[in-house]
């Protein structure tokens, strides 16, 4: 099928060199160019994380100015300890 494309100046000249490098033409480009933007629409979901808060209340009392590092630390001893 054939169309008609607009193309800033600048666009097609990089595409007519880039074409020339690679030994194809400008319309293979724009094929591959268009299948690869299909190919991701294709594959992008509206997915939504849902929400799993716990209730919690923050921070542990007993460690109010925790960095990550002890946080993490304290994660995993809770978890060993269960």
């Amino acid at each position: 099928m054939k169309t008609t494309v607009e193309l800033s100046d600048a666009v097609l000249t990089a595409a007519r060199e880039l074409a020339k490098r690679e030994k194809t033409s400008v319309k293979a480009l724009i094929e591959r160019g268009l299948r690869s933007e299909l190919a991701k629409a294709e594959c992008e979901s509206d997915f939504r994380l849902r929400r799993v808060s716990v209730g919690g209340k923050g921070l542990r009392r007993d460690n109010p100015q925790a960095r990550w590092d002890s946080l993490r630390e304290l994660a995993y001893t809770d978890q060993k300890a269960g």
